[in-house]
C-alpha cells in the first residue's frame, strides 16, 4: 500500500519513511503544500492513505485534507505538535480520520494507520476452504482438519492459523501477527504469548513439531507458511 507523507522536518520525514517501508508500505514524500497538491491532483488514486503534518512552510494540512477528501474517499491522519482540542476538532470536522501528536512512538503510529485502513477497506470475499499442506481450514464452519481428521483449536490458535492461511507465501513479522491477534481478541497479547501460540499450533499441526515444515521461522524476520 502506498502512503502520501507530507512533512517539512526532513529528519522526522526520513525516519518515518524508513519505518513505513520496513512495515511494507511504500511512500511518496513531500515537504510542502505546493508539491503535495501537485501529487494529489495528478496521482491521488495510487494512494491508500495520507499522512499530513499540520504546520507546513507554505500552508497547512487542513487545505491538503480538504483537497484530498474532495477528490477521493481516502483516509487522512494529521501529524501535529499542537495538542490543542480546537485544532484537533477542526481537523476531524474537515474529514480527517485521526491525528497523532508529536513526539510519538512509531509503533503507535503504525497501529493507528492500520486501524484506519481496516475501517476503510471493505472485507473481501473470504475463501471457504484454505489448504496448507495436509491441513485444511474450513472458514465457513470455523474448523480445521489434518488428513481429514478434525483438529481442535482455541479461538486464538484458529485466528493465528487463519492469518497465516490468508497470507500464504508471505513473511509475517511478529509485530504484524501481534497487531492482528490483539485487534480481534480484544485482549493484550504479548510477545511471549505469541511464541506459546506458535508452539501450540506446531504441536497440533506439524508432523514433526521440532522441525516444522508448515509454519517456518524466517530468522530475523518472522514466520512464513507456504512458498
Amino acid at each position: 500500500m502506498k502512503i502520501l507523507l507530507v512533512e517539512d522536518d526532513k529528519t522526522i520525514a526520513s525516519g518515518l519513511e524508513y519505518s513505513l517501508q520496513q512495515d511494507h508500505f511504500s511512500t511518496v514524500l513531500c515537504h510542502d503544500v505546493a508539491s503535495a497538491k501537485k501529487v494529489l491532483a495528478e496521482d491521488i488514486d495510487q494512494f491508500a492513505l495520507c499522512l499530513f503534518d499540520l504546520s507546513l512552510p507554505d500552508g497547512n494540512g487542513y487545505e491538503l485534507c480538504k483537497m484530498a477528501k474532495e477528490r477521493k474517499d481516502i483516509p487522512v491522519i494529521f501529524l501535529t505538535v499542537i495538542d490543542d482540542e480546537v485544532n484537533v476538532v477542526m481537523g476531524l470536522d474537515m474529514g480527517a480520520d485521526d491525528y497523532i501528536t508529536k513526539p510519538f512512538r512509531i509503533r503507535e503510529l503504525l497501529s493507528r494507520i492500520k486501524s484506519v485502513l481496516r475501517r476503510y477497506h471493505k472485507p473481501t470475499q473470504a475463501k471457504a476452504i484454505i489448504d496448507i499442506d495436509s491441513v485444511r481450514i474450513n472458514t465457513l464452519e470455523g474448523k480445521v482438519y489434518k488428513n481429514d481428521a478434525e483438529i481442535l483449536l482455541t479461538a486464538l490458535e484458529y485466528r493465528l492459523l487463519l492469518i497465516f492461511g490468508n497470507h500464504i507465501g508471505q513473511v509475517l513479522t511478529r509485530n504484524q501477527l501481534l497487531e492482528q491477534i490483539w485487534d480481534v481478541a480484544g485482549d493484550f497479547v504479548n510477545d511471549n504469548t505469541l511464541t506459546v501460540y506458535i508452539k501450540r499450533l506446531r504441536e497440533k499441526l506439524e508432523d514433526d513439531p521440532q522441525h516444522p515444515t508448515m509454519i517456518k521461522t524466517v530468522r530475523g524476520l518472522g514466520y512464513k507458511v507456504g512458498d
